[in-house]
């Protein structure tokens, strides 16, 4: 029993990498008294020898006593994982399986549904279904809990025991219970896995001298493919007067890719720093003034489902008042997490250091604010009337001098094409409104001619 405590504190030592080895707090005195409430407390950086010694214990309870044989790689990977998870939600131990779909994830390709998930209360909650995937085709929402897998219920799971369940071959069939705010009941939504190949940023021209960018997740060519959309918008017949960043939806990746974006839109400044304990959790990213950044006026969307290298790229560009931010709150998602290998095949995500925007706001567990908040809503246009006429339409009507005269058939078209866009996108309808705003108030003043009145 004694050989087996020294070798299982052995492997304590082992997972407890941030204590010294060498550093064991001197407790010869009694059990009883170890264990009273006003025992003092181990030094700041030594290793506890009764918590060891409990946990000693407990690993030999669980190996001689548990209903089912478990090996002892399987415990120690456990107690890795409990650590972790323990901290906080977005500290975890990562198996080979996990590993290897981090790196295809920061890359843009992985299997799967296309939703990026957390844990609450037990249930899976979703923090956002990625663009054009299974889960964003089905209807899946920000902020969905999933309650079911397959009809199996997930409470008392672990995140990665759930995820592992919504993972199968591509085109495999799967049933999600889903329960929704604003929704009395369960239902359920059927979904057909497939490989997820991210596209991470996509761009369209909404009007003419309109532009708008969809970033869905900041991956390692995100900066890259970025500069290529916004020439390719800029290449159109009409000169580009205004941009949307739409940033709706998307959870995060890369840092680096974050501040590559910002850069992309100022020419100096601070981007985004950190702070932590460690010496290298202190950082400071600085824009570049090597290239001219774009000076297109912008608005930037925002969302619930907005987070961590959003939440960067959003922040930024308010401190730096380089765009208008518009939308809701974003989720608040401020903490940096550095993937530490123990292997080849294995890894901890470990949070080191939190991130602060420019002018020193956390950005953890508050968010950012848009300077206007405009909610998600169902615009419907009041029922126009079908005999309306203007001067325009009348027969013989006298012209306008300079042969611009609008119909009433040619105002319904323009009218239609508005009033669509508003019914099915009202934050992407108003950031629109505002760009067009901020262009005509930016114009050069109209020569106004005098007439004289006789």
């Amino acid at each position: 029993m004694q050989h087996m405590l020294r070798h299982t504190l052995s492997a304590v030592m082992v997972i407890l990498l941030a204590a010294p080895l060498g550093a064991l707090a001197e407790d010869d005195t009694a059990t009883a008294e170890a264990n009273s409430a006003e025992a003092t407390p181990a030094p700041q950086g030594q290793l506890p020898l009764q918590a060891l010694r409990n946990f000693a214990d407990v690993f030999n309870q669980i190996r001689l006593s548990y209903v089912e044989e478990v090996d002892d790689k399987t415990l120690l990977e456990n107690a890795i994982r409990g650590m972790l998870s323990g901290l906080d939600p977005h500290s975890d131990y990562l198996d080979a399986s996990s590993f290897e779909d981090l790196q295809n994830h920061t890359t843009g390709e992985f299997g799967g549904l296309g939703i990026e998930v957390g844990m609450e209360n037990g249930f899976i909650k979703v923090v956002t279904p990625i663009d054009d995937t299974p889960a964003e085709r089905a209807g899946i929402q920000t902020g969905d809990l999933i309650i079911q897998i397959d009809n199996k219920p997930i409470k008392g799971m672990t995140l990665q025991e759930s995820v592992a369940l919504m993972r199968g071959p591509a085109g495999s069939k799967i049933v999600l219970t889903i329960l929704r705010s604003g929704i009395s009941a369960p239902f359920e939504l059927k979904l057909k896995r497939d490989v997820i190949t991210v596209a991470s940023v996509r761009s369209e021209t909404l009007q003419p001298g309109y532009g708008y960018i969809r970033i869905s997740q900041f991956q390692s060519r995100t900066g890259q493919d970025l500069k290529k959309e916004l020439a390719k918008l800029k290449a159109g017949r009409e000169e580009l007067n205004g941009l949307i960043l739409d940033l709706r939806n998307n959870p995060g990746g890369l840092l680096q890719a974050s501040v590559q974006v910002v850069d992309e839109f100022i020419n100096d400044g601070l981007i985004v720093y950190t702070e932590g304990r460690l010496p290298n959790a202190y950082s400071r990213f600085m824009a570049s003034a090597k290239n001219p950044a774009d000076s297109t006026p912008m608005v930037v969307l925002i969302n619930g489902g907005s987070a961590s290298a959003s939440e960067i790229v959003a922040g930024a560009l308010q401190d730096h008042r380089r765009a208008v931010i518009m939308g809701t709150q974003s989720f608040g998602k401020g903490s940096v997490q550095t993937v530490l290998p123990l292997s080849e095949e294995s890894a901890i995500k470990l949070t080191t250091a939190r991130y602060f925007t420019p002018s020193g706001r956390s950005i953890q567990a508050q968010g950012i604010t848009p300077d206007i908040v405009v909610e998600r809503a169902r615009i419907e246009a009041l029922a126009a009337n079908s005999l309306e006429i203007t001067e325009a339409d009348l027969a013989g009507h006298l012209g306008s001098g300079d042969g611009k005269e609008s119909t009433s058939v040619s105002r319904k078209a323009d009218k239609g094409s508005r009033e669509d866009l508003a019914a099915d996108d009202n934050q992407l309808y108003e950031a629109l409104n505002l760009l067009k705003g901020m262009y005509i108030m930016s114009k050069p003043k109209t020569a106004i001619v005098e007439t004289a009145v006789q």
